[in-house]
């Protein structure tokens, strides 16, 4: 063992020891029993029946934009339940009608610019996952899984899940007072474990005034830890319901596709592309099933996601591995449990792994013949297991030879993760197999942890490694990978956070995903949060400075230093910005391929100065815009990058976005230059909240294509949806090459139809 690691070992050995000799500091929180309703309820929007009287309303307080002050606006928000479902009613009133929002009928809409009323429902109460519920004005239904304690490890990333769905109605009604909903949620949908009768969960409540920028909430949750403050389940009011009991849901939905899909290949002689044209017609199923009152099981066979939205477009200026996330529906539901991090967007389990190929730009869909997933808790452990078998891929068959790509292949993951300590620590397991025909395997396993250590300090730490066929490992640490950090999560007051993590030559989980290996990195990170008061315009704003330096692990050589200084700030009307200045030495060993035969980056060392920010204008605006960019001395060049992002709210049925990336790089000493330009236009038509048009358009200069993606939608109730959908990869410079292009790559137009049955 080398003495870094005893170091390292050592200190992980006093800290653990340290933990346990804390008490838990946490404040008890008085709990909030939600009632059974006596009577009868009409679902209609109105909370207006006998039976809501006898239930006592939540209190909200300000949490924005002046923390604790009473609210603006008078809120009437009840929960209860019977045997079947969990009922929330609300009347929002407001002294002047005209201020009342709601700009869309979108599913899922996440824009500032409508007023909200939402529940967020920690099941399991275990203080880091969450469900959400949101409703507007316009009875749209938006809701998302929460995890991680509402923690992002990356700035790009959001603190829940907006693509996961589940089955729940809710009702609105406007009037001279303000607007009236009811949510009617399933005790189906719930997972929660009872105890002698009782089931205790973690709950938040809260209401948006868009026109006021005004958050008001329930329990009173200070904005210590940035704008994830009002989600975060370790924040959330206890709750305690006597007598509510679990279900066993049983969903059944079969699914039915049907189309026609042409694409044009090159034949074996690469002389020429030939077109094949074949028409499309499938079926299949998906199940879904409560085995016990804590554990659900969702069974899929011949899995389609013809109706998935296309990723956005990205070109890769960097060494690190590009990221996309996960859309499909059936990997969502509490797709938490099988988080395994190690570090930033990397993750020992990567979902998109299964059933799409492994090339990074252009990844081709793999049919899955069918699999099984198993998620929820058995006593005091959270539990998920997976296992998905796909198809073979091969090339399109021209000239009679086809080429095998990928075998067919089989994908299991385990995951066990239970609390340890006090009720924010974890520790944890997790395996991953992927096992091919033609004998190729991966095998992949790790422990780790999250232990708070007092107040808001927590120890992670991680362990993994992966073994494949054709690798010799000729040691312990070439197939593994270890992580540890310590860090303060809040944000307000000093901020800090030490890491060391080390990814050895050889560990490469076959399921998960690495934005960068083969490196030792030590990383440092410092900055101040203040929270001004109600007489500053700022709502937050912090400074903080933060060092990596990574290593190459062979020799222990400087792979990088980077240095990010800057400033992070929110005003009270919802104006946000990052301004960060970055120091860089990169010392590469390989070139930079960024445009194949245009530019590249010769293998050397360099040191070089640059500048990050964003700006987001305010979201509660019918208008409003993202803004990235990237400029300044790049390698041995120079570079200029943004990445525009409006967003034009028309009316609740019209939603119009863009998004425009520029990048222009030039490198004067080798006389190369390049400029890409990548265009998306997004148009969202909202008949009402059952029937939408979407039309997704990008073009990308660095492929020399128009991606095209058209979907029309009807979701008459949840588990009922009919979609048409038309793809099309459209090239746009024919004769770049030889032999021509075609004017089409591949274009499709299919009809999906889904239908659950509930037993």
């Amino acid at each position: 063992m080398t003495l870094r690691l005893r170091i390292l070992c050592l200190l992980l050995a006093f800290n653990t020891t340290f933990i346990f000799s804390q008490p838990d500091t946490t404040s008890s929180k008085k709990e909030l029993i939600i009632r059974q309703l006596e009577g009868v309820v009409t679902f209609d929007g109105v909370p207006d029946e006998a039976a809501w009287d006898k239930i006592p309303p939540v209190s909200l307080i300000m949490h924005s934009p002046v923390f604790g002050k009473e609210p603006t606006e008078l809120s009437d928000i009840r929960i209860a339940y019977d045997d079947k479902y969990l009922y929330v009613g609300a009347r929002l009133f407001y002294q002047d009608i005209s201020m009342v929002r709601s700009v869309s009928f979108k599913r899922d809409f996440m824009g500032m610019g409508s007023d909200w009323l939402g529940l967020i429902l920690d099941t399991f109460d275990d203080n880091e996952n969450a469900m959400a519920f949101f409703t507007t004005p316009s009875g749209l239904r938006f809701d998302a899984n929460i995890q991680r304690d509402a923690f992002v490890y990356m700035p790009d990333q959001l603190p829940m899940n907006i693509n996961w769905n589940s089955f729940w109605d809710v009702l609105t009604k406007s009037d001279q007072r303000g607007w009236t909903a009811e949510m009617r949620i399933p005790v189906s949908s719930l997972r929660f474990q009872e105890q002698k009768g009782e089931v205790r969960m973690g709950m938040i409540v809260w209401r948006w005034i868009a026109s006021k920028n005004e958050i008001d909430i329930y329990p009173s949750i200070p904005p210590n830890w940035g704008p994830n403050s009002m989600m975060k389940p370790s924040q959330a009011g206890k709750i305690l319901f006597k007598g509510l009991k679990p279900e066993k849901p049983l969903y059944i939905t079969p699914y039915a596709v049907g189309g026609f899909q042409s694409t044009n290949a090159l034949n074996d002689a690469e002389t020429k592309y030939i077109r094949s044209d074949k028409p499309v017609l499938e079926a299949g199923l998906d199940l879904k099933y409560g085995i016990s009152k804590g554990l659900i099981m969702d069974v899929t066979v011949n899995t389609d996601f013809a109706q998935v939205e296309a990723d956005d477009q990205q070109i890769n200026l960097t060494r690190f591995s590009l990221y996309f996330p996960e859309k499909r529906l059936f990997f969502l539901e509490r797709a938490s449990i099988f988080d395994f991090s190690l570090g930033g967007n990397s993750n020992l389990f990567y979902s998109r792994r299964i059933g799409l190929s492994d090339d990074e730009e252009n990844p081709e869909q793999v049919r899955i013949y069918g699999g099984v997933r198993v998620t929820g808790r058995i006593n005091n452990w959270d539990v998920g297991f997976l296992n998905m078998q796909t198809a073979p891929l091969k090339n399109n068959v021209i000239g009679g030879t086809s080429h095998l790509i990928l075998p067919s292949e089989n994908f299991s993951a385990v995951r066990l993760r239970r609390q340890v300590i006090n009720q924010y620590s974890y520790i944890g397991a997790m395996a991953t197999s992927r096992l091919g025909t033609n004998g190729s395997y991966n095998i992949a396993y790790g422990v780790d942890g999250i232990l708070r250590v007092v107040g808001d300090d927590y120890l992670q730490f991680t362990w993994g490694q992966s073994f494949e066929d054709s690798v010799r490992n000729n040691s312990i640490n070439e197939p593994s990978l270890l992580m540890a950090s310590w860090e303060r999560r809040a944000s307000k007051g000093i901020k800090y956070s030490l890491g060391y993590t080390q990814s050895g030559i050889h560990f490469d989980p076959g399921i998960g995903f690495e934005m960068l290996n083969d490196y030792r990195e030590y990383m440092v990170q410092f900055g101040w949060g203040w929270i001004p008061g109600e007489k500053s315009k700022l709502y937050s704003h912090s400074p903080e400075t933060m060092v990596m330096y990574r290593t190459y692990i062979d020799d222990g050589s400087i792979m990088s230093f980077t240095n990010f200084t800057g400033w992070t700030f929110q005003t009270k009307n919802q104006w946000n910005g990052t301004l960060n200045f970055v120091y860089n030495t990169e010392n590469l060993r390989d070139s930079l391929e960024l445009l194949p035969d245009i530019a590249y980056v010769p293998p050397t060392r360099y040191n070089y100065i640059n500048f990050m920010g964003n700006l987001v204008t305010p979201m509660s605006r019918s208008v409003y815009t993202m803004l990235m960019t990237e400029m300044g001395q790049y390698y041995d060049g120079s570079r200029i990058s943004f990445r525009l992002q409006p967003t034009w709210n028309i009316s609740r049925h019209l939603e119009l976005g863009s998004t425009y990336n520029f990048d222009y790089i030039r490198f004067r000493s080798r006389n190369e230059e390049m400029t890409n330009h990548i265009i998306g236009i997004k148009a969202l038509y909202m008949f009402n909240t059952h029937l939408s048009f979407n039309a997704f358009i990008q073009y990308n200069t660095a492929l020399h294509g128009i991606i095209t993606n058209l979907r029309l939608r009807y979701n008459p109730k949840e588990g009922n949806d009919l979609y048409l959908v038309f793809n099309e990869d459209r090239n746009t410079d024919l004769t770049r090459e030889r032999p021509n292009f075609p004017v089409y790559n591949s274009r499709a137009i299919m009809v999906k139809y889904t239908y659950t049955f509930s037993l």
